[in-house]
């Protein structure tokens, strides 16, 4: 199905549709190529764990761990095929422990409202608190908050939090009876015992991957969502472009150009640096200089000093929340 994309002008689109009937975009070669090496990976180094041993085989299982949450995240924008069960086949594995796969797409396809972007209550990735919310917190929550919004707080104790709130919804979804959820976090359960198990007859067990593998797997992607979005007026002005690089760019699928996927969303990852840098100045026109050199300049700036994201300084100002599209209609447009 089609998606909200915004081409910069007719040209791009139609360099873009140029581009994408080439052979290796049209079959989608890199991404069935980072299939193929994020799998063997991650099962191999869990296979040979005990040949490995932990000062070898962890770091290398975080890397693919990490990198598996970002190849789910292409999954649900409709790669590498046009079938949506198909890419949930290959995403649904419980390789990262802390979610349902459709329970990330359902929530990340509505965070894709680019009108919404930021927004408390309507945009579900957002960071940002209604100024009542923030207001009710305590002094200790908000100084948690804080903490939460230097970038090594983000990596240290944000997993916890959406940890804590991932579970919270699984338990609100069941006192509500919403069984479709439930019935995703069921399977989700059923597939991670039989993984662990797994996992355990190769020496590997359950308490020390989701302690010293998965959850700081999970902090290493709390370093590209670390204020990938801001509150302003226009919404292309809340997306950041961050010209990270190559190993950051290569564990993140490119997310960093993070306004182009949200302007582009079915452009696969490995064309969205080519698109940024074919249109470079538009780009950062249209983000209104939110560009970042690096993930250095992130660490360098918020070791210490936190982000402003605590009460959004506009949301009582926004318009009326719209009807949510089918989770589908964000995921892939044709160029």
């Amino acid at each position: 199905m089609a998606s909200s994309s915004f081409y910069l002008s007719a040209r791009q689109r139609a360099e873009i549709a140029s581009r994408s009937a080439r052979f290796w975009w049209r079959l989608e070669i890199p991404t069935w190529t980072l299939i193929a090496t994020v799998y063997s990976g991650w099962f191999a180094l869990v296979y040979f764990w005990e040949d490995l041993g932990p000062w070898i085989a962890t770091p290398a299982l975080i890397w693919f761990t990490a990198w598996y949450m970002s190849l789910q995240h292409e999954l649900i924008h409709g790669h590498p095929t046009r079938k949506p069960w198909l890419n949930q086949l290959f995403g649904t594995l419980p390789l990262a422990v802390w979610y349902p796969y459709g329970v990330y797409r359902d929530t990340h396809l509505q965070h894709h409202r680019n009108e919404h972007l930021t927004l408390p209550g309507d945009d579900p990735e957002a960071y940002y608190f209604s100024r009542a919310s923030w207001e009710s917190l305590s002094p200790l929550m908000k100084a948690v908050v804080r903490l939460r919004n230097t970038l090594p707080g983000r990596m240290l104790i944000g997993p916890l939090l959406d940890i804590s709130a991932t579970l919270t919804g699984a338990l609100t979804a069941l006192l509500r009876g919403d069984w479709r959820t439930v019935g995703m976090w069921g399977f989700h359960g059923v597939l991670l015992t039989g993984l662990l198990y797994w996992m355990s007859l190769h020496g590997l067990s359950a308490g020390y991957f989701i302690l010293a593998v998965s959850y700081p797997a999970l902090s290493l992607t709390k370093v590209r969502s670390f204020y990938e979005h801001r509150a302003e007026l226009s919404p292309q002005a809340r997306s950041t472009l961050n010209e990270a690089g190559f190993i950051w760019r290569l564990l993140f699928l490119n997310l960093n150009y993070h306004l182009v996927h949200h302007d582009l969303p079915g452009v696969p990852w490995f064309a969205l640096r080519q698109v940024y840098f074919a249109e470079r100045e538009a780009y950062i026109a249209r983000s209104e200089g939110f560009v970042v050199k690096g993930y250095r300049q992130w660490f360098r700036q918020h070791s210490q000093k936190p982000v402003c994201v605590e009460a959004h300084p506009f949301a009582s100002t926004r318009e009326p929340v719209q009807t949510a599209r089918s989770d589908y209609d964000y995921q892939q447009e044709t160029p």
